[in-house]
């Protein structure tokens, strides 16, 4: 068993793109499920809209990326209104209903082969991603030599990925303690006392649901960054529930809990996945092919990492870093 080789590689994923993509999303999911009791299950939705609005604007019409970032916000706060407007009065479980079905529904539409034309069908978008690289300021690998290290376009992403991140929990640390954000947190604990009040909780609910998509939009633009292309695939409905586990892992109505999270849930599964390879590979398995093959260890990372989030959720449901009294919702 190379431990080296599994730590090494863990780090890579734990700090890398993909992790700044899901502390994003999570960010997003913390100000709609953490501070609003807004049931959301589809973050991947607003990512993807996002990421296609900024992708479309540079690949078929010719113009800046950059502009295309403005255009990716803009569908994304279009999208919440369109989410919002019908089902911010009812009970939170039709906000879930409908986000799930409308994330698919914008997901099925992209790829469909007759608009293939215009968003490249199941293949996705490509050569949108040469003003990004033009802007990387490194060159050859960068890290830490001997520990972990990225090519030069990974850190450049990572830079501005992290960037983004910090901005962002600085952003929900200061709404949060406004306020604006003390509405939001005592319409998750009763929202008939906030009306009550005089306050318009609707009103309240759908500027929570537009500035948790926002987040969603910036890992939109993430996503299409990272792999240089964008495609339906990229945005499946595992993505919501990836990021609610990282929200759950971290703890929710923590501003650190999604970044926490991300780390902590690309570790685990990378080192998982990487040590039941090592595992049933070789001439002399650790673990025999009478008990587990090559194939079925691919798939003991997930077996694993649900088994540790049920006993979280059983013995620690405010996550790390939550407190168990921010978890009451109410869905009448």
């Amino acid at each position: 068993m190379d431990f080296h080789n599994l730590l090494t590689l863990s780090l890579q994923q734990a700090l890398g793109p993909t992790a700044v993509i899901y502390a994003l999303a999570a960010i997003g999911l913390n100000v709609h499920f953490g501070y609003t009791g807004l049931l959301n299950f589809g973050q991947a939705g607003f990512m993807m809209v996002a990421g296609y609005g900024m992708v479309f604007v540079a690949t078929e019409w010719g113009l800046s990326l950059w502009l295309g970032t403005l255009v990716g916000l803009v569908l994304t706060v279009i999208l919440a209104l369109l989410l919002g407007l019908p089902t911010l009065r009812l009970r939170a479980d039709y906000l879930a209903i409908v986000t799930i079905a409308a994330a698919e529904i914008v997901r099925q539409t992209i790829g469909a082969a007759k608009f293939s034309d215009k968003f490249g069908g199941q293949d996705g978008l490509t050569g949108f991603i040469q003003p990004f690289r033009d802007a990387n300021p490194f060159s050859g690998t960068k890290g830490i030599p001997g520990v972990v290290t990225w090519s030069a376009f990974d850190f450049w992403v990572m830079t501005v990925g992290w960037l983004l991140v910090a901005l962002s929990c600085v952003v929900v640390w200061l709404l949060m303690r406004s306020p604006w954000g003390r509405v939001l947190k005592s319409i998750r604990e009763d929202e008939d006392a906030v009306r009550s009040l005089g306050k318009n909780v609707t009103s309240y609910k759908m500027q929570a649901l537009i500035i948790g998509g926002l987040f969603g939009a910036l890992a939109g633009f993430m996503t299409a960054l990272r792999s240089a292309s964008i495609g339906p695939s990229f945005f499946a409905t595992d993505v919501t529930f990836f990021a609610y586990t990282v929200l759950l892992i971290g703890g929710a109505a923590r501003v650190l809990g999604p970044v926490v999270g991300s780390i902590i849930f690309w570790f685990l599964i990378s080192a998982l996945g990487i040590f039941f390879s090592q595992a049933t590979s070789g001439t002399d398995p650790l673990i025999p092919a009478s008990i587990m093959d090559s194939t079925q260890a691919s798939l003991m990372r997930f077996i694993f990492l649900g088994l540790g989030l049920m006993l979280l959720m059983i013995f620690r449901p405010q996550g790390i870093f939550g407190d168990r009294r921010e978890l009451a919702i109410d869905a009448r």
